[in-house]
């Protein structure tokens, strides 16, 4: 039960971060069994610059991304099954195209973006995921045919580019964010809205902790 409200508030959390810089689509249902994604984003023409303001997120969201956070580290299956609805998208984008007799660019295919609060060493190794230069700590890349990174929030660094991935952390590290939030400016255009996502989810995890007697 609290996983799932982990879940919903993840989504909601980052379409109103990303909402009004492009197409946001949550719990998008792909073919191949019915398979549904968390997220996927398609960032309107010329948004780049105000993406920004949400540091490496916003870096992220720069292109078509298909967002996949998890409340607890990402097992060997659940990084798989992200990776096959990535595929499942990548085939609907190409078919698309070809009924339409045109042809899709490479940077038009999304990303795959795996947020989890922790990864092994292990299993960073055997899906062929590495750290890059021009990448803060953290965000692992698998081989560049696959179009996925695993993205490894308790790793990322402390900083302000940071911060709107670190909100979706566990424990210490949400809490330093949430922090670092309220010491946020009012006028700052995703603090209060993040707080208020935050606040209710508390309460939410309340609810399920202590239900009602019936």
């Amino acid at each position: 039960m609290t996983r799932f409200i982990h879940d919903q508030f993840a989504k909601e959390y980052l379409e109103e971060l990303l909402k009004r810089y492009g197409e946001f689509k949550a719990s998008e249902k792909v073919p191949s069994e019915v398979r549904e994604i968390d997220a996927l984003f398609t960032p309107f023409p010329g948004e780049e610059i105000n993406l920004q303001t949400l540091g490496l997120l916003g870096r992220f969201a720069s292109f078509p991304a298909l967002f996949e956070p998890f409340r607890n580290a990402a097992s060997d299956d659940e990084i798989c099954n992200c990776i096959l609805k990535l595929l499942c998208v990548r085939g609907a984008f190409q078919r698309d195209a070809r009924s339409n007799n045109a042809r899709i660019p490479e940077s038009a295919l999304p990303k795959l973006w795996i947020l989890t609060p922790s990864a092994s060493k292990r299993k960073l190794s055997d899906f062929g995921a590495t750290e890059a230069a021009d990448w803060v700590s953290g965000v692992y890349l698998m081989p560049k045919a696959l179009r996925t990174a695993i993205v490894v929030i308790h790793q990322l660094p402390r900083t302000p580019e940071t911060l709107w991935l670190r909100v979706i952390g566990r424990g210490r590290v949400q809490k330093q964010a949430i922090d670092e939030l309220e010491a946020l400016p009012l006028r700052h255009p995703y603090a209060w809205i993040t707080l208020q996502l935050l606040y209710a989810l508390q309460q939410s995890l309340i609810v399920a902790d202590n239900p009602p007697f019936i």
